[in-house]
């Protein structure tokens, strides 16, 4: 099942065809206080324009992102030295970047729009979890190497997540 909330303030409930609706009603009134922090942050946007990205965005892009990653890690990782398997640059509508278990880094072509500060920070967040698979406390030690202040970036991000919508 999937929650989500949209920068218009709408939400969609997405569900396998065989769940029963007093489940659906159940979840969505456990994550109704959520919800409703979704819909309050969202609200704050509205008189805003909202950037759309199309697919022809991304395949002209990309190659811009890869770059950028490519250099920001290669910069980064002379002070972790971690080992990666590929960086590959996607068109994601919720995340930033992730790192998979085979040691892949995954990144949003959006990362080339953001503030180069912010950029790093998500870059090196993905690096540290090469290390750290999990957000722990020893995950964060090894994201203030580079960003001490990587709290202040965390909320600092997320003025920039609702960017990520597509059409």
């Amino acid at each position: 099942m999937r929650l989500a909330v949209y920068c218009d303030g709408s939400v969609v409930v997405t569900v396998p065809t065989n769940v029963q609706e007093t489940i659906i009603q159940k979840i969505v009134r456990e994550k109704s206080q959520w919800l409703l922090s979704k819909i309050d942050f969202f609200s704050q946007f509205k008189d805003q324009p909202v950037a759309r990205y199309s697919y022809e965005d991304y395949l002209k892009y990309k190659d811009k992102a890869y770059r950028l990653v490519v250099d920001r890690i290669n910069f980064f990782n002379k002070k972790y030295k971690f080992h990666y398997s590929k960086i590959n640059i996607k068109n994601q509508k919720t995340r930033w970047g992730s790192c998979s278990k085979k040691g892949n880094l995954n990144f949003n072509y959006k990362i080339g729009f953001l503030p180069r500060q912010l950029a790093d920070y998500i870059i090196v967040h993905e690096l540290c979890h090469l290390k750290e698979f999990n957000h722990s406390r020893k995950f964060w030690e090894l994201v203030s190497k580079s960003f001490p202040a990587y709290k202040d970036m965390k909320k600092e991000l997320r003025k920039y997540s609702i960017s990520l919508s597509s059409q």
